[in-house]
This record gives C-alpha cells, structure tokens and sequence, in this order.
C-alpha cells in the first residue's frame, strides 16, 4: 500500500492521453524490447515513450520522470488436442503475406497471450500488479488511455497496398452517366469490340461493356475497354462478374488506381443492374493475382527450401525479423548489409552509438534507428533459443526483432517506401545507401565498401575520336541475353509438356520444370558488348553520328552488388518476370571488365556535346503506356524525350536500359534548354542541406533541380555527383574516395525473389557465415541445406 500512496505525490507528473498522442507502447526507443520481451515495456505515464528495462533508468535520470506503466505480455504455445487430422489450409484472398487472410509464414493461432501489467516507480522498481481499484482516478485514467490507444507504430501502418484498402475515387459524387437508354443485362456479357466473353468492364458512364486489359501472363482481354477511354474519357468502370451486394472491383483511368464508389448501387441502377441481387461468377483483380503467385508454388518451395526440416539458429548474427506489412524486401537487404565487414564493424556496439549522438544533429533520428538495429541483429539478444519439450517447432519461435521504427523513417516522405506494399529489393538497396550517405557526412560510411566508379568510353565511329566519362554506382545491373542460353532443346520440349499440363488443368511436379540456363559469364560478357549509339553529336564533326560506347569498371569495390534484370516485356508488350536459371559462381574473376582510362593512341574528342536544345514536346499518350505497365511516370517521360517521340517500343527499350538508374524517377531536367527564370531560393531548405555539409551552391543546385523538394534535392545530389564539379566551391571540399583493389571476387550472400512481378510475392535472402550458407526467411533463420543460387535476383561478392 506504501507504493499506491507515493503516487498521490506524482500526480502531476502524470499525463492522461487526450486523444491524438503518440503512445510508444510496441517497442523500445533504443532496442527492440517489446512487451513480449523477458523483461516487458515500461511507458512513460507523462511522454508515453516506451523503454526496455535496460534504457528506462537513463530516461529518468534525464526526465526525472518516475511513473511507469510496465507492459509485460507471455506468449505460450497452446495446448495440443487429439485431432485426426489438421484442418486444411484456407486459400489466401488477400495479397499479404503473414496476416489475416493473406500467405502464411507463421501459424499465430499455434499460440495464447498472457497480460501481467503493472505501474512501476523508479528508480527501485518498486511495482503495484494491475487492476488495482485503490489507485488515484488520475494513474488509472492514464493507464485506460495507454492500453485503449492505438499504439504510434499501429497508427503509421499503411494497408492499402493489398489491394483492399482503395481510395474513393474523386468522380464518384459527381459522376456524369447518360441518358442513352443503355440497360445491361445480369448476365450473358460480351465485349461489343470482339468476342471477349471473360474480363469485362462495364463503363459507369455510357454503360459500354468492353474487355479488360492483358495479364501479366498474356491473358486477359484486347485492352478495348482502355482504349475507349483514351476516347471518351469516361473515368470509371466496374468489372462485371465481381458486383455482389458488398460491392464489386471498380477502377478509374484516370486516377490510375483501383477504388470505391459509395454511390455504385445507383450508378449501376442506371443501367438497369439491380446490385443486391448480384452474385459473384468473375474472380476479383486481388485473386487473378493471387492465382499468379500459386501458379509459382514450385518457385517459392525451391527458393524457401520448403519440405525440409531445417536446423534452426540463434544467436549473435542468426537474428530474425518480423515481416511488417509484406517488408520481407527491407528483411532480406538489412540482413545482408548487416552481414558486411563493414556495417559489423560501425554498428556492432550499436547502444554506444545511440547515446552519443548529440541533441542538435540533424541525422541523430536515421542514426539512432540504425545503431539500433545493429545492436539488435548483431547482440544475438533477441535470438536466444527457446526452452521447449518434445517435437514443437522452435524455429517458429525465435523472438527476432520487429523494426517497425526503422521502417517508418526509411520509408518517410517515399511515394512507395511509406506504404505497405511489396517493393523492389533493389530499389530499397539504393534508397537505402542514399540515406546512409546522407546521414553519414563526417563520419564514418559503412556503403563505402559498395562504392565504385563507372567507366564510359564513346567513341564517335566516323572521326574515332573517344570520351571518356566516369559515375559512381552501387550496383552492377546485368542484362540477361536469352539467346545464351544453354539448354534450348530441353527448354523447348518441356514449353511442350507445359502446355499439355495446362491444357489438362495438372501441376508441374518441382523436379519436372526446365528453366532456360544462363551463365554468368554470358551476362557479364552483355553488359561489356559495344553499344551502339544513334544520334549522337560529335563535338568532333559538329554535326550528328553514330557512336559506339563500352562500360566496364573503373575502380572494384571491396563488396560488389549484381543484380540481374529478370523484369522485362514480353513479345506482345506485357510485363512479365524472367524464369530462368543462372549458372552462379562461387568465385569470380573480373579483371577483364577493368577500364584503363585515355590511351596514347586516342585522341580525346573536343569539349561538348552539342548545340542546346529546345525541349519537344513529349507524346503523353506513350508516356501513359509505359505507365500503364507499371514504370514510374518521370522515368517514362524521360524515355519518351530521350527517343525523341519515336514511339512506345523505343521508349520502352529506354526504360529497360535505364531503370535502374539513381535518377530515372527524379523529375526531366533539359540541359539545353533555357528558362526564363530561376525559383525563388528556398533559404530554409539551403540551410537544412548545407547543415548537412554541402556547401550553399550545391545546395541552391539541387533545389533548383527539384523545385525546392528538400528531401529529392539531397537524393538528387548524390546521384548527380558529376554534375557538382562544376558548380563554385565555397569551401575546398575533399572529393570521392574509393576503394579499389583486385577483380577477384567471392559469393557470400544472395537475394531471391519469389512472385510475378516486384509489387507482389516474397523475398528470402542466403548469406554464407562461418562457412556454411544460412537461410533468412523473416524470423526463420536455418542452416540452408541446397541454397538456390540459380534462382538469385541480388548477389553480393566480396573480394578475396
């Protein structure tokens, strides 16, 4: 009763949540204690952030602050009951993976939760069991409002990307229909443009009925119903076959997403269709896709090593991560870098590094998340091995850590990474590295070791005159030449046995599929081949000619990155994933690909590239092709300028060569072209980059080029590092460093993905440590017993 009373004196440093406040109550500040840690959460009753018991009495030797509610929660394997048989799984019907309704990765109904909180008084710790009716109305007011509130990590989880949650659209309050006298029929659809009687849409406006656009797969529709919008434009249509009385898939061309219509009873009344006696007979777009990924079943069980009873890890380094909203993308890259020299050596004693960012640092927030995670993947704390009886599965219960803070910062203010959908891995990569490069400046950069310059030589083919020009890169993208592959006949013959199985609605057995093989070499060898260049403008012949440019490498890196571009079109235009094998190798040789600079017997073409150039006008009904397949649209009106309006295969060619560019999303910037005028300088925005230690020409540069976006004008910066040389120096700053050594190289970890495309599916990562390869599948981390290295999408090497 002692305890209960002392709180009668700290009532005013108590607070009660109103509503609208940031209740930290998921995880630590500075570690991933959570309250399913061996020693719970405690939540400061005034800030409501939460500590784990090793950081809490450094938050109150800072505050003063000594009222704490103590969160302890234990997770218990349930009971087992004598069933014959386990109940068979239910089919996913969202495109998820680890929560209700979406892929299984771990079965939570295995488990029962166990509450012990309490309010907790420091610094002795001295602790009052909850529910306590003697306690003052003011603590229990605040404990109600911290365990009712929705928890800040809750809050900032966005679920639209599995297609479920849409947006209303912005036509549907006001949408115009006509009064043509169209009525619909309830069923019996067909495409008035073909014979289309699958993948209709039926336009809310003029009550058209057309089929839908192309699969991925090359299924689907004749695309009638787009290209009677690129008429009309009639902005939203409904999928026929999908209207039931909860509603149905609606999409707008114009806002060039799916969405709801509050109104569709009515709008479709107009056209004679009664929706409440509709029933479901088309599968919705979130199960056509979801057919697609289980379509890959051999793929997943060949990437996952399902089927196999894996020898679970723990330990320092054997740290899992729980997959937040389909971030298995952000999992595998983090695993890998945290597996780098590198990042072991700056992140290793992570907790030192937390406190001793100093209060006025601009990057103290991405800093302290980082030292974070290093402390929790590379402690081993979190990955201890569960005491456990009999048979149960003790891989599915390693703790892991669960980076919700991490992932909310790294994804801030990103038009993709804030959401939950899946995202590229190798998208994230270089997110990634610009933000620690950012966040790095004066100190020391783990991505040094990724770092390398690209070497460029164009040579003009009718006066041979050459230029050379180098960038820095992160990532080496390989093209994969198909033509190279070296089981054709094999190939061919199983496409045979494919369409006979599909035909007879049979699954491919695993060991029965035959991917085209690829060798490394063959990929390599396409990215050094001549490239031939059109339209270029010898500064040598002042006049246009055609050029032939070779990439190879100027400097090798202590750590290189390959990533193989599986992502392409197929032959009638659609995106598609490459299926393919690729023969990896273990070591790696690639001192051919060393670029030597200007030889003697060179001669170097004359400065410049060209007269400027009036910026053309961009054919937007090309850009809204590409974009329609998926591309981002500042990358597609680049390739549109860039192919001078010659069309969507030109353009399209473009982007498959220059997607993987730093700035192939950053907004097109025409060199030659001349404005009239310059924006006004945001003098807020150059303080905040130059307090980064850029100077105040770089930073006006870079805002110039970004139209005063602070956060693309940093990211802009470091990909147009070239483009800094000529900008005037306030300060001498030192240049570039790189490390370079020897082109011999050895495999230590691999990214695989697993799906139709990279906005959908799973990514496991492989990553060899203490010589023998370790499967990390979110939480499950496994000696790997066949790691598949021909299935990789990201291959990390490291020099020897």
């Amino acid at each position: 009763m002692a305890a209960v009373e002392v709180l009668h004196a700290f009532q005013d440093s108590i607070k009660v949540p109103q509503g609208g406040e940031k209740i930290f109550k998921d995880e630590c500040c500075f570690s991933f204690d959570s309250p399913e840690s061996e020693n719970g959460l405690y939540i400061c009753m005034k800030t409501f952030l939460g500590f784990g018991k090793d950081h809490v009495l450094r938050h109150f030797n800072k505050t003063g602050n000594s009222i704490y509610l103590h969160l302890k929660t234990i997770k218990k394997l349930k009971p087992k009951t004598e069933a014959k048989e386990d109940p068979p799984k239910k089919k996913p019907t969202r495109l998820a993976i680890g929560v209700e309704g979406g892929f299984d990765v771990e079965d939570e109904e295995e488990f029962e939760y166990e509450e012990q909180n309490s309010v907790v008084i420091l610094p002795d710790f001295a602790s009052i069991p909850l529910p306590n009716a003697a306690l003052p109305e003011k603590v229990q007011s605040c404990i109600a409002g911290i365990l009712s509130a929705q928890s800040a990590s809750k809050n900032e989880e966005i679920e639209a990307w599995d297609g479920e949650t849409r947006i209303i659209s912005k036509y549907a309050d006001n949408l115009q229909q006509l009064d043509n006298g169209k009525k619909v029929p309830p069923k019996g659809w067909k495409c008035e443009m073909c014979d289309k009687t699958e993948n209709l849409w039926l336009n809310l406006t003029d009550g058209s009925v057309l089929c839908g656009r192309r699969y991925y797969d090359g299924t689907g529709g004749n695309n009638h119903a787009l290209d009677q919008y690129e008429v009309t434009k009639y902005p939203l249509a409904v999928k026929l076959g999908t209207i039931t009385p909860r509603g149905a898939d609606i999409y707008s061309y114009d806002e060039e997403d799916m969405v709801e219509d509050p109104h569709l009873a009515k709008h479709l009344a107009h056209f004679g269709i009664n929706m409440i006696a509709m029933e479901k007979t088309d599968k919705t777009m979130t199960e056509l896709e979801i057919d697609l990924n289980s379509q890959l079943k051999a793929e997943w069980d060949t990437i996952q090593e399902a089927g196999k009873k894996l020898v679970p890890l723990f330990g320092a380094g054997y740290t899992g991560m729980q997959n937040l909203g389909n971030s298995c993308y952000l999992n595998s890259v983090i695993q890998v870098l945290f597996s780098t020299p590198d990042f072991i050596n700056r992140y290793a004693n992570g907790c030192e590094l937390i406190f001793n960012q100093t209060p006025d640092d601009p990057s103290r927030d991405f800093n302290t998340q980082i030292a974070k995670l290093g402390a929790g993947l590379l402690s081993g704390v979190y990955s201890k091995k569960p005491s456990s009886d009999g048979d149960a599965d003790v891989d599915k219960l390693q703790e892991g850590i669960t980076p919700r803070m991490f992932k909310s910062l790294v994804g801030r203010g990103h038009p993709e990474f804030a959401t939950n959908r899946q995202q590229d891995a190798q998208e994230f990569f270089l997110h990634l590295i610009s933000l620690i490069e950012r966040n790095s400046r004066g100190a020391q950069n783990p991505c040094d070791c990724f770092k390398y310059q690209v070497e460029e030589r164009i040579q003009c083919v009718q006066s041979g005159q050459v230029r050379y020009k180098k960038r820095d890169d992160y990532l080496l993208a390989l093209p994969i030449p198909m033509e190279a592959a070296t089981n054709k006949d094999e190939v061919a013959a199983f496409q045979v046995k494919k369409k006979e199985y599909e035909e007879k609605k049979m699954v491919l057995k695993n060991d029965e599929i035959v991917r085209p093989r690829i060798p490394l070499s063959a990929c390599l060898d396409a990215f050094s081949a001549p490239e031939i260049v059109d339209d270029f403008y010898s500064s040598a012949l002042q006049a246009k000619s055609i050029a032939s440019k070779i990439t190879k490498l100027a400097t090798f890196p202590d750590c290189l990155v390959i990533q193989l571009k599986k992502f392409t079109l197929s032959e009638d235009w659609t995106p598609k994933k490459l299926d393919i094998s690729v023969d990896v190798t273990d070591e790696l040789d690639l001192s051919l690909l060393r670029g030597k600079g200007l030889q003697s017997n060179e001669k170097e073409l004359p400065e410049g590239d060209g007269p400027p150039q009036l910026e053309p006008e961009i054919d937007e009904g090309v850009v809204n092709q590409l974009v329609d397949m998926g591309f981002n649209r500042e990358g597609c009106r680049k390739a549109v300028y860039h192919t001078n309006n010659q069309g969507s295969e030109a353009a399209m060619q473009w982007v498959f060569e220059h997607m993987a560019d730093a700035d192939f999303a950053v907004p097109l910037q025409i060199g030659g072209a001349k404005k009239s005028s310059q924006p006004a300088v945001n003098e807020e925005g150059v303080m905040m980059i130059t307090g980064m230690g850029f100077t105040r020409d770089q930073a006006i540069k870079a805002l110039n080029s970004t139209n005063n976006n602070v956060e693309r004008a940093v990211d802009w910066i470091f990909s147009h590092a070239d483009e800094l040389e000529s900008v005037a120096m306030e300060t001498e700053a030192p240049g570039p460093q790189y490390r370079d050594g020897n082109g011999k190289y050895k495999l230590v970890a691999f990214i695989s993905h697993m799906g139709t495309s990279t906005a959908c599916g799973h990514y496991v990562c492989h990553i060899l440590k203490e010589g023998r390869w370790v499967i990390y599948n979110d939480r499950k981390v496994a000696v790997s017993e066949n790691p598949p290295k021909n299935l990789g999408y990201l291959y990390f090497y490291q020099r020897v």
